[in-house]
């Protein structure tokens, strides 16, 4: 059957925005859609100035016979803005404040259209780098990194606290909780990695960054090579930060547990080149 240019503009657009981050030949176009190379180009190039128009990301083209098109997910400025300041208002609430100066945020973990707009806000932000698996610590930090991994196309790595029997063979670290100063351990399957992949750290809150440097000593366990920290919320602590690179989209400046109010301020996404 002979697909119309609309039929293989939506379809078209349909299977690269499921497959980021994979170059995909000109030639599985052709073959799927009954069409010339360059029809297919052709197709490509309006997918493409949609794509860019509508802030939804970019189409790269690799010339040559092992060459493609590869679909990289990117968000405009203004969108990015719009996510923190709903993540500042949303997190804002006085009822959200926690003992410890912590805030509740499983709800907001939780809901998906919003995680994965922050995943794609992250994911742009790394989109340029070679990435070969998200990692994040059970449990709250892991809706995050199937977003971000989501548009990175890349697979989820989740450390653990305990010892799980369905885990296997295990490597376990002890580390120092940035905030309470306890040590703690981490563990992670040997299965989970192979030497010399790039991982990608994330978690929902960040507050001296025990738990990020954790997973980085972690990394070195597998001979793994740490490409970037993204973090949902930081607090603005006095003690010295035990992580010094990282991306995160709102600050908490301040909290006042006696009158239960919330200073919020946005992130260092921004500063950090993050768009």
């Amino acid at each position: 059957m002979k697909w119309k240019r609309s039929e293989r503009l939506v379809d078209m657009t349909y299977y690269l925005m499921e497959h980021p981050q994979q170059l995909i030949p000109l030639t599985f176009f052709a073959d799927s859609y009954q069409s010339a190379k360059s029809s297919i180009s052709e197709d490509l190039s309006i997918v493409k100035e949609t794509f860019e128009e509508r802030g939804i990301g970019r189409l790269v083209t690799v010339p040559g016979a092992a060459g493609g098109v590869k679909y990289i997910p990117k968000v405009k400025t203004e969108t990015v803005t719009k996510i923190v300041e709903e993540l500042k208002q949303e997190l804002g609430h006085s009822d959200r404040l926690l003992p410890g100066g912590y805030l509740f945020m499983t709800d907001l973990l939780g809901n998906p259209d919003l995680m994965n707009r922050v995943g794609k806000v992250f994911a742009s932000a790394f989109c340029d780098q070679k990435i070969d698996v998200v990692m994040t610590v059970a449990t709250k930090g892991i809706s995050i990194a199937h977003a971000i991994a989501r548009h990175l196309n890349v697979p989820v790595v989740v450390v653990r606290r305990d010892n799980k029997v369905t885990e296997g063979s295990t490597v376990s670290i002890n580390y120092v909780s940035g905030s309470s100063r306890r040590i703690q351990t981490m563990v992670l399957s040997k299965r989970s990695m192979k030497s010399g992949q790039r991982v990608l750290i994330t978690d929902d809150f960040m507050k001296v960054g025990g738990t990020m440097n954790g997973m980085k000593n972690l990394l070195e366990e597998f001979d793994c090579t740490l490409a970037g920290c993204a973090v949902l919320v930081e607090a603005e602590h006095p003690d010295e930060r035990l992580v010094d690179d990282y991306y995160s989209l709102v600050k908490l400046k301040e909290v006042n547990e006696k009158d239960r109010t919330i200073e919020l301020t946005e992130g260092n996404y921004f500063s950090k080149g993050g768009n």
